[in-house]
């Protein structure tokens, strides 16, 4: 005979508690027996107990009638419900502008603080209690999202922000304790315990299958749970308060039924097309499926709304399948709806019953409809696959965790109530400067990453836990403000060189900060003011040599004359680039050769053409028999008061006085300015003033030309005749 090891389980449920003696041996099992009783007063309310005191004595009655057919009873293996779970989803993001590319580390820190907003929010809508009265089973990560637009996956992404959507489910500690409070007034121990979800999922859905995106919808009583199924592994729990007492409800309505009879017709409708029931006035009514179904449209309509709507909240997208299972799985005409409003397939939703769990013989005395799922999935699963406590150390102070999936650091985080978003240090304060009139922000340098040790060895936050794990988180230092020398914002600094008159120079780049010229490497302060510039113009680069005397020659000549300012640009120096004259404003290159030509010093009588002054005025004259030029000056150049003659030199800065003289005629006494005069010997002393041979006197006016004498009587002479010096 095989030697066949008894298993015992119990699935509490809202309106009633089913108990189920399994057989296993070698990996099958055998359904042998089952007990249903159901509450006689609302001990239960959404998974959680109320009364512990009215379950044990459920629970106390089912162990009594089975062990008075099976033996004695110690251990039973036990789920907390799935309509216990809470689900929320939160979003955290992160400032990522001008650190570095995001690795797997950061975005796992990053869906965990959001798992972490998550587990607040539902503490919060039960204000008694706090987020590490929570355990998180399990979450799923819906959207990454770079700069507001969503994003496949954010590792070595850049931008400004970061930011990730979770969906996370949570299982109140309350509903465990409860449990185990229940089982122990009912003298039994839980030998195994394990998720209701997990529990169908386990017997229907094998890991093998579970790379595949399926939904799992328990219909029950009261509520509809639903598990989600995706790469690997459950991603997602949910419930909603409508299941099949409502359809039960609406089938009492139309045909005037007490509740256990529309139970009953709304489970025949599920194999017969046609059944017939007695009302409560006595009647009885033949009543097609199709027409009940039309009649009770309008609610099998909203559970499949409830059911759709919580499946693509949770999944985001509609999945590949839909598997119903629980007594409110086999509503008329429901799979249909929810493959309709998924669209789907229809063949893609379908009840699945006990027959369909592998490895599974049951008695003859059990039927094999999909409410017996969840109970022989609870028996099963907590064999194989049983959620422990399992208890670990943070920072010294035990955490005790739910182990309904692998553990990892981060859990233990969570758990413990470790603030995700506060373990990063912050960044370092960040200046802004300014570089030839654009402002740079320097940001401080980066908090560093928490150190986290696993049994004193660095680890990560999905590094897999065990049992007595000593965890030591330190939270990241802060990063150091900013520091930036000016030569770090600066790529090159930029060098000229440059020919001036065959001396060759080189340029540096001109740095000031705050107007002050500076060195590359000085330190810089928030708000300095940086500028940062080689000269370019001929003028900018005889400034920065020092050539200041060559500048001066560039200048425009410059004199002040009967103290008005008088420019004089034609006797300014040149500037030849290169051989080419070009004005003192431009550019100059690398490499190029100047020539610079000083400026002139003109002389008094080019001055006055520049100025179109008249210096002198003159006539030709013929003076015994020879020709004189007789002139006088108009114009007269003083410097300092002394008069300058024609030839004299006038210089830039000159300060001069011009002294301008009336055009008058000339006349004969002028001649005496320019002629030496000898009187004869044997002159009486006495002359004649001859002009063109007519007598006149010294201040007749002459004209140009005119033939000028001066005569003297000879002595002892008694002709008339005159004799000329």
């Amino acid at each position: 005979m095989y030697d066949q090891k008894k298993l015992f389980a119990l699935d509490i449920g809202t309106r009633s508690v089913v108990g189920i003696i399994l057989e296993e041996h070698e990996g099958q099992y055998h359904a042998k027996d089952i007990v249903l009783k159901e509450h006689a007063e609302r001990a239960m309310l959404d998974g959680q107990i109320h009364d512990v005191l009215a379950v044990s004595r459920i629970i106390s009655e089912i162990r009594d009638e089975l062990e008075a057919k099976h033996g004695p009873l110690k251990k039973v293996c036990v789920a907390a419900a799935g309509r216990a779970l809470r689900t929320e989803r939160a979003q955290s993001s992160i400032n990522i502008n001008g650190k570095p590319m995001m690795q797997k580390q950061d975005i796992l820190h990053l869906e965990l603080s959001a798992v972490q907003r998550a587990q607040a929010i539902v503490a919060a809508k039960h204000e008694i209690e706090k987020s590490y009265y929570y355990y998180c089973v399990g979450y799923s990560v819906l959207y990454y999202r770079l700069d507001g637009e969503e994003i496949g996956n954010l590792i070595d992404q850049q931008g400004e922000e970061a930011s990730v959507e979770i969906i996370a489910t949570f299982l109140p500690k309350v509903v465990v304790e409860s449990l185990i409070s229940a089982l122990q007034r009912a003298g039994l121990e839980m030998e195994a315990l394990t998720l209701e979800p997990i529990a169908a999922i386990n017997v229907l859905i094998p890991p093998s299958m579970r790379r595949l995106n399926v939904a799992l919808v328990d219909i029950g009583a009261g509520t509809s749970d639903i598990a989600i199924t995706d790469i690997g592994t459950v991603i997602a729990y949910g419930m909603v308060p409508v299941a099949g007492d409502e359809i039960t409800e609406a089938v009492s309505d139309q045909l005037l039924l007490d509740f256990p009879l529309a139970e009953k017709a709304k489970r025949d409708l599920h194999v017969h097309d046609t059944i017939t029931v007695t009302d409560i006035l006595g009647f009885e009514t033949e009543i097609s499926k199709e027409d009940l179904v039309e009649q009770i449209s309008p609610a099998l309509d909203r559970l499949a709304d409830s059911i759709c709507s919580e499946i693509l909240s949770l999944n985001n997208r509609p999945p590949k399948a839909v598997m119903l299972v629980g007594g409110g799985s086999l509503t008329p005409n429901l799979p249909a709806r929810i493959a309709r409003k998924l669209s789907l397939p229809e063949n893609r939703v379908a009840i699945r019953g006990i027959d369909a769990i592998n490895g599974l013989t049951v008695s003859h005395m059990i039927d094999k409809g999909p409410e017996l799922v969840t109970p022989i999935g609870i028996a099963i699963a907590a064999q194989k696959s049983p959620v422990h406590y399992c208890t670990v150390y943070v920072n010294e102070q035990p955490v005790r965790l739910f182990e309904v999936k692998k553990l990892t650091v981060g859990d233990c985080l969570l758990a413990a109530g470790v603030k995700m978003n506060k373990l990063y240090g912050k960044p370092g304060l960040a200046m802004i400067v300014s570089v030839n009139a654009q402002n740079i922000t320097i940001p401080g340098s980066y908090g560093e990453a928490p150190a986290i040790l696993r049994n004193g060895i660095s680890s990560s936050l999905d590094e897999e836990v065990a049992a007595g794990d000593q965890i030591t988180v330190k939270r990241g230092r802060d990063g150091l403000p900013a520091e930036v020398r000016i030569g770090d914002l600066i790529d090159d600094i930029p060098v000229k060189s440059v020919t001036i008159n065959s001396h060759n120079y080189t340029i540096q780049t001109e740095i000031t900060c705050n107007g002050i010229p500076a060195a590359a490497g000085q330190v810089l302060r928030d708000r300095d003011k940086i500028e940062c510039r080689i000269p370019e113009t001929v003028e900018e680069i005889l400034n920065a040599l020092d050539l200041k005397e060559l500048l001066k020659e560039l200048k425009p000549f410059r004199l002040k004359m009967n103290g008005k300012e008088t420019f004089l640009p034609r006797l300014s120096g040149k500037v030849l680039r290169n051989g080419m004259e070009v004005k003192h404003h431009k550019t100059i290159e690398h490499g190029d050769n100047l020539l610079i030509e000083r400026r002139g010093t003109p002389t008094v009588k080019e001055m006055a053409e520049f100025k179109q002054l008249m210096l002198t005025q003159s006539i030709p004259v013929i003076f015994n028999g020879k020709k004189v030029e007789l002139s006088r000056t108009m114009t007269e150049f003083q410097r300092e008061g002394t008069a300058l003659s024609e030839n004299d030199r006038i210089y830039d800065g000159d300060v001069l006085t011009v002294v301008h003289k009336k055009i008058i005629p000339f006349i004969f006494q002028d001649l005496f300015n320019h002629v030496e005069i000898e009187m004869p010997r044997d002159s009486t002393g006495k002359f004649v003033l001859l002009r063109n041979g007519e007598k006149t006197t010294f201040h007749d006016p002459i004209e140009p030309g005119d033939d000028l004498k001066i005569v003297w009587p000879a002595i002892n002479k008694k002709s008339s005749n005159l004799k000329p010096i």
